[in-house]
């Protein structure tokens, strides 16, 4: 409920929950699940909350941490599109500020703290500068892919075969919890079939909750990147189709920038606006979840062959360049968009200069911060 400032921040964010406070895994493997991640298609940061889950408790552990990353901004977007929020007045905008310029803080102490366990020596962190200046050169989706596969290709030729056994190495045993080799190929069979059928749909006229689900399924497989990806995809489906018009869109995508958590809970949005009436939250949170699942069954099918990938010598020298990659697109991400967006005026720095130290010199909990820094944008609103 505390995670704004997109997906950057929001791996920020579950590194300071899950591997700072609670210990559930180590930074090495972090890094693995989110270059895992960011080279499948899907919502990278809800693929990430999914695969914690699934890690610490199984399936059912993976749904309640996607439900609980989803949920509460979901519910608030359905809630938009029935007419219960209002425009932003300065004091909200003043505290979304400050929600910002705390994101900032989250993304650069993520930076910094894997930077210091995952590049250990010059040739990661020439790989780590290389990956950032690819994603700052290239500004497409599929930079975040490409700069990790040349990281794994590096790392594998560069790296010495002592890499894999140094500090912020791959230290850490496989995960907890994964499904088995045989479920993980099911869920990829699954998710290949509806792929295949929402297209061949295509050509008909189904129902329009059928037609809905296929709209948005296949959306949700089309993307690589973060979030503001699936927008493009997303208005070429409703609006043409006549389902909204551009400036029930648009004002669905501006609300989606002012809660917290990933900005595809839009399709509840858009799910709750074309189906106005007593069924309109259900209908949101059917498309909801035809967005999202493809996502997450490819999260699903891939780890179990990802874990035993991690266990050949020549796979972890990969991995470890992998690792170093996917701090360079932090560091790239932390510029821009997380500075740029946020940083807008000298108060927004300070609050987050402020954010910062409390982060690295006290144990208070991420989520006081939070408030602190709403708190702090609140009262020095203009206006």
């Amino acid at each position: 409920m505390s995670a704004f400032g997109g997906p950057t921040a929001h791996i920020g964010y579950f590194r300071a929950a899950f591997v700072q406070h609670r210990q559930w895994l180590d930074d090495a493997e972090f890094a693995e699940l989110v270059a895992l991640c960011q080279c499948l298609p899907g919502p990278a940061s809800s693929q990430i909350a999914f695969a914690l889950g699934l890690r610490r408790a199984g399936l059912r552990g993976a749904l309640v941490a996607s439900a609980c990353f989803t949920l509460p901004s979901a519910l608030l977007m359905v809630a938009f599109a029935a007419g219960a929020a209002t425009l932003l007045d300065a004091g909200a905008a003043g505290a979304l500020e400050g929600l910002m310029a705390v994101a900032v803080a989250v993304v650069a102490h993520a930076v910094w703290g894997m930077g210091r366990r995952l590049c250990p020596d010059a040739p990661r962190v020439a790989l780590c500068a290389l990956a950032t200046c690819l994603a700052l050169a290239l500004r497409t989706p599929w930079a975040h892919a490409a700069a990790i596969a040349l990281g794994a290709l590096l790392g594998r030729l560069a790296l010495p075969s002592d890499a894999v056994t140094s500090p912020g190495a791959l230290s850490v045993p496989a995960a907890l919890c994964h499904p088995s080799r045989r479920a993980g190929a099911v869920a990829l069979w699954v998710g290949g079939a509806l792929l295949i059928a929402c297209a061949g749909l295509s050509a008909t006229s189904p129902p329009r909750v059928i037609e809905a689900f296929q709209r948005f399924y296949l959306s949700g497989a089309m993307v690589f990147g973060g979030g503001h990806v699936v927008l493009p995809l997303l208005r070429a489906e409703v609006v043409p189709a006549g389902w909204l018009t551009d400036a029930q869109f648009l004002a669905g995508y501006a609300a989606a920038q002012a809660v917290p958590g990933p900005l595809f809970t839009f399709a509840a949005y858009l799910g709750a606006a074309m189906s106005p009436g007593p069924w309109s939250a259900v209908f949101g949170l059917w498309c909801l979840v035809a967005l999202f699942l493809p996502g997450w069954l490819v999260v699903y099918g891939a780890l179990p062959f990802w874990a035993g990938l991690r266990a050949h010598a020549s796979a972890q020298r990969a991995l470890a360049g992998m690792n170093a990659a996917v701090v360079g697109l932090l560091l790239a991400a932390l510029w821009d968009p997380v500075i740029v967006e946020a940083i807008r005026a000298p108060r927004h720095a300070l609050i987050a200069c402020v954010a910062l130290a409390l982060l690295g010199r006290t144990r208070a909990p991420i989520w006081s911060i939070v408030a602190l820094g709403a708190g702090v944008g609140l009262w020095r609103a203009p206006g």
